[in-house]
């Protein structure tokens, strides 16, 4: 079993600025994609930003340019630097890992940390 735990989450006001963690831990995987969702009251879970094994990311457009994901494989760990955050990034965030794991290929989800943006 893998466990994926986020932290980092707050209260900011408008253009300020929140990095996000989250950790897997567990025995027997090999991590390949890490990858933050988010979901606002009322929407569905929506991708915001994912990181390859081999470095590659990609963006949702809305925070192309103020957001910034990153990665430490050596601490199955996933980051997520938000800057210039607007009220519209008001969510709950969601870190997702993909794994290989006995052969098989899983996924897992912590179980959310709260961003809230606000004057």
């Amino acid at each position: 079993q893998v466990q994926v735990v986020e932290s980092g989450g707050g209260l900011v006001q408008p253009g300020g600025s929140l990095r996000l963690s989250c950790t897997a831990s567990g025995s027997g995987f090999s991590i390949n994609v890490m990858a933050w969702y988010r979901q606002a009251v009322g929407n569905e879970r929506e991708l915001v930003a994912l990181i390859a094994n081999g470095g590659h990311t990609q963006y949702v457009d809305s925070v192309k340019g103020r957001f910034t994901i990153s990665r430490d494989n050596a601490k199955n760990a996933v980051y997520l630097q938000m800057n210039s955050l607007k009220p519209g990034d008001t969510a709950v965030y969601y870190c997702h890992v993909g794994a290989f794991r006995a052969h098989a290929y899983e996924t897992y989800w912590g179980q959310g940390t709260e961003v809230t943006v606000t004057v």
